[in-house]
């Protein structure tokens, strides 16, 4: 069990709640970031940022190829190596929210078009 619990990707997920005019400018902050975290993190695999209808929220969602890899990228955030707090700080977030999770069943489509499903368990 243990084997295969590392064998499954791992989801951050980070939940901005700001002021609407303050919107833009963390979503080009958490696009950079994410760029950072692409070209200078071991297990990186992929990353969005989404933003509500309303300006108020804004999610980093990002996936590693392992909780130890997400752990670690995060663990650096802290330290201050990625400004992560001044990150808050600067764009005011009134708060924000952290969640992971462990990817049990993904689907996505394959190059031929067809529904793919990959159930982990």
């Amino acid at each position: 069990m243990a084997a295969l619990e590392r064998n499954r990707s791992f989801t951050q997920l980070i939940e901005f709640e700001i002021e609407p005019h303050q919107q833009q400018a963390l979503v080009s902050a958490l696009s950079a970031q994410t760029e950072r975290l692409a070209l200078g993190y071991g297990g990186f695999l992929s990353a969005s940022v989404q933003v509500s209808d309303d300006g108020r929220r804004v999610l980093n969602y990002l996936q590693w190829q392992s909780r130890e890899a997400g752990e670690a990228a995060f663990e650096r955030f802290e330290s201050g190596e990625q400004d992560f707090w001044q990150l808050i700080l600067t764009h005011q977030a009134k708060a924000v929210t952290f969640g992971s999770f462990q990817v049990l069943s993904s689907i996505a489509r394959s190059r031929d078009n067809a529904l793919q499903c990959n159930l982990l368990g």
